[in-house]
């Protein structure tokens, strides 16, 4: 369920038709094939980060396909779970912009929690069918989502990684937020910009500019 602080600015998306089609066929999958994540974890982003304390929104896909990969937050995954190529990416280029070590695990709950909005653009998948649950209505609630974050008063950095991310900078205000884009960071792209685009610090550099605490970016070791 869609709690807190997010629950007044969406609930006019819940009476809508694709609404309605999207909440039966989620059901509907559920019950008869594995889906990732969790029914519990669909929600994670909003429920680690409420609205308020949003400072930063990177946006993913559609969650990991494979088996105890996908919890609720783009490009993040359960400590213990090996980290996926996209993820060892990010961390690549964190090192090298900010000088962190690379961490042992691929849990980016501690990012959540200081206001990092980790948002697929589909919410969630069938099991090993990457893509399976696209065009089914999760878009336009997640549109809803960035929409209303793009209404916030205090400025947000928004890290658009890669082309379906970067097609969202038409719905943003780029007067009053910070829009950063760069190649996704799969092995695929990562190499024609991903690395060297210092997202990080600039993120941090904005937010400090604009009197806002910078992102403890440091994913900590679990060993």
């Amino acid at each position: 369920m869609i709690e807190g602080d997010w629950l007044e600015p969406l609930k006019k998306e819940f009476s809508k038709d694709y609404y309605k089609k999207l909440y039966s066929f989620v059901k509907e999958e559920y019950s008869k094939y594995k889906v990732f994540p969790p029914s519990k974890d669909i929600f994670n982003a909003l429920g680690l980060t409420p609205l308020s304390k949003v400072k930063v929104v990177i946006l993913g896909q559609d969650p990991y396909h494979n088996d105890n990969q996908a919890h609720g937050l783009a490009f993040s995954v359960p400590e213990g779970q090996e980290i996926p190529p996209s993820l060892k990416n990010i961390y690549k280029e964190l090192h090298d912009d900010l000088g962190l070590y690379i961490p042992d695990n691929g849990s980016l709950v501690k990012w959540a929690k200081q206001g990092v909005l980790l948002l697929n653009t589909v919410l969630t998948v069938r099991a090993h069918m990457a893509f399976s649950h696209r065009q089914r209505g999760w878009e336009q609630l997640t549109d809803a989502i960035i929409y209303t974050v793009n209404q916030k008063e205090t400025p947000v950095v928004f890290m658009l990684w890669g082309k379906p991310a970067q097609q969202k900078a038409a719905m943003l205000d780029g007067t009053k937020h910070l829009i950063l884009k760069a190649p996704h960071p799969s092995p695929l792209s990562a190499n024609r910009g991903f690395f060297g685009c210092s997202h990080f610090s600039m993120a941090n550099n904005f937010l400090i500019k604009n009197h806002e605490s910078a992102i403890d970016w440091q994913i900590e070791n679990i060993t």
